[in-house]
């Protein structure tokens, strides 16, 4: 079996040999593709936007330390720990479409000019299994990081001294999410994810799947420092998730998405900087 994590990417970077630069060409997106894209991207943004509503209708739980706990975290009154997971899942899986479409459709219709050979239906569905995979990736994320969430609230309602201490943990979770951003960890996997396929992707259902997951998984790494700041600075927060949405498209599309990268890094650190300190009441 293919080792989806250790096959290279199909790119220009040297973990990702036997590809290219997105050529000009690439723009000329058919309406067609470019319909279903934004009727995915709004069906998800209205979903995420009727989950933040629903999330706000929950409220918070204050705590120590003057900060405001998610009640996504905890059990409702009545509700099992696997209805809590289920309903984390659906939030999560409605968010991360509206967050990562953007930025993924340019590099959808790449692969999907990568099968081109084959005739347009089943290029079609080897495109959307390709989608699929990158969004399986994401879901068994929601999946580890709900748990991880939920036990972490749970000892923090538990323990008042660690609760107090959770502004001061959140500026550095942003402060290293910023560091993360210089990282060549980083920069390897922002390659991999923008590169183009450089040759014709085989075209079998397996194939394209596995491609999607790879996608996903250089994605989801590229994506860790982005990711972690979402969550601590609120997960179903409107005005948060613009912001990360707008830092993850820009890296991921602009012709110098590194540097990009970089000076996101460098705003993450001062925030991170920042919330510390008042945190700390300096």
């Amino acid at each position: 079996m293919t080792d989806i994590t250790s096959s290279p990417c199909h790119g220009a970077h040297p973990r990702c040999r036997g590809g290219a630069a997105p050529d000009a060409s690439a723009r000329a997106v058919p309406a067609a593709f470019v319909g279903v894209s934004a009727l995915l991207f709004a069906t998800s943004v209205t979903a995420t936007i009727a989950c933040s509503a629903s999330m706000a209708a929950m409220g918070e739980l204050p705590m120590s330390g003057g900060w405001m706990l998610p009640l996504m975290w905890t059990r409702m009154c009545g509700e099992s720990w696997l209805g809590a997971a289920a309903s984390f899942l659906i939030m999560w899986t409605a968010m991360m479409p509206a967050m990562m479409l953007p930025a993924l459709m340019p590099v959808l219709w790449r692969h999907r000019r990568a099968f081109g050979r084959t005739a347009a239906n089943v290029a079609d569905r080897l495109t959307a299994l390709v989608g699929a995979g990158y969004l399986l990736v994401w879901v068994v994320l929601g999946m580890a990081i709900f748990p991880l969430g939920a036990a972490l609230a749970a000892i923090e309602l538990q323990q008042p001294v660690l609760a107090r201490a959770a502004p001061v943990a959140a500026g550095v979770v942003v402060l290293i999410a910023g560091l993360m951003q210089f990282t060549a960890w980083k920069a390897d996997h922002l390659v991999c994810f923008r590169a183009a396929p450089g040759r014709s992707l085989p075209s079998d259902d397996a194939s394209a799947l596995r491609q999607g997951l790879r996608l996903g998984l250089h994605c989801a790494a590229c994506s860790a420092g982005p990711t972690a700041i979402l969550l601590v600075s609120g997960m179903m927060d409107l005005r948060v998730m613009a912001v990360v949405t707008a830092a993850i498209t820009l890296e991921r599309l602009a012709p110098s998405g590194e540097a990009i990268a970089r000076a996101i890094g460098a705003v993450a650190c001062a925030a991170g900087l920042f919330l510390i300190a008042r945190a700390a009441g300096l």
